[in-house]
């Protein structure tokens, strides 16, 4: 496997250790990045590590401090923070197992896979993957990586597992403080008859591939004509947009007006070749 190993250890389930390893599901997209530059002379700013009183100071010298009160920090080596000792560093220990329906999707953070760590791996990975299919419960434990010890979820994902973080209840807001003043009123059944019409009007099959970065791709444009047009300053026109309805006349005339619009079509329609019209066979020549 091409790929750098995330984490190595094992997962454990009463008595039995199961070697793994883990690997990032997902990766960053095409971000646009922009760097800061002193526009008199065209280069880039940098910053210096800098002590008040002292100026600049060599990277051996700096050290990683926790402020315990107002200019007062407790100093630590980097060797005595690896040297922390905790079992979910190397295990990952499946404490409880639970429907997914109770984990709410706010508490979702980020996917890996998980796989086997050898072949004498292999038969209790996959006993663990299938009972976990055949229970349809998701494994809950903790794990320590990367200076942070996380709540996890572990499940069944084809022939391997997936690993989730999870955040910690302290991490989460409280729903009902901001919806408490969205009114608990019964819509009309004609609006909702008309936006239910619409959802299945516009419902179909998930296609990730079809979505993609606007941003970066207007941002991108923006650069090359910027490039194009020897730095010359272009403002794009404010889009206004269209008026917001106020009134149930307006939602009920937008509804209408959205099912008797033309769908888009979609990418995969888009890219289908045109079907090629047969070419006429020729009249045969009478025979004289």
């Amino acid at each position: 496997m091409a790929a750098r190993a995330y984490w190595q250890g094992q997962i454990r389930l009463a008595l039995v250790s199961i070697p793994v390893e883990i690997y990032s599901a997902t990766k960053s997209g095409a971000a646009v990045s922009f760097k800061q530059i002193h526009e008199p002379s065209g280069q880039p700013i940098h910053y210096d590590k800098v002590v008040t009183g002292v100026g600049p100071v060599d990277a051996d010298e700096i050290m990683k401090g926790y402020e315990v009160s107002k200019g007062e920090y407790v100093l630590l080596e980097q060797d005595e923070i690896d040297a922390v000792k905790l079992e979910s560093k190397k295990t990952l220990e499946l404490t409880q197992f639970v429907d997914a329906s109770e984990i709410d999707v706010l508490y979702y953070e980020k996917p890996y896979f998980v796989v086997p760590a050898d072949d004498l791996a292999e038969e209790a990975f996959i006993v663990l993957r299938e009972a976990l299919r055949r229970t349809k419960k998701i494994g809950l434990g903790q794990l320590a990586m990367r200076g942070r010890e996380y709540v996890v979820s572990l499940k069944p994902c084809g022939r391997g597992l997936v690993l989730e973080t999870l955040r910690y209840a302290d991490e989460v807001h409280k729903a009902q403080g901001y919806f408490r003043d969205i009114p608990d009123d019964k819509p009309s059944e004609e609006l909702l008859e008309l936006a239910e019409a619409l959802i299945v009007k516009r419902s179909g099959d998930f296609h990730p591939q079809e979505f993609h970065d606007r941003y970066v791709d207007a941002l991108k444009d923006l650069i090359e004509r910027k490039r194009k047009a020897n730095g010359k300053t272009i403002i794009e026109d404010k889009d206004t947009g269209e008026r917001k309805g106020s009134n149930v006349v307006d939602l009920m005339a937008a509804l209408k007006k959205s099912m008797a619009a033309k769908e888009p079509a979609k990418a995969e329609e888009k890219k289908a070749p045109a079907k090629k019209t047969p070419a006429k066979r020729a009249p045969a020549k009478k025979r004289a």
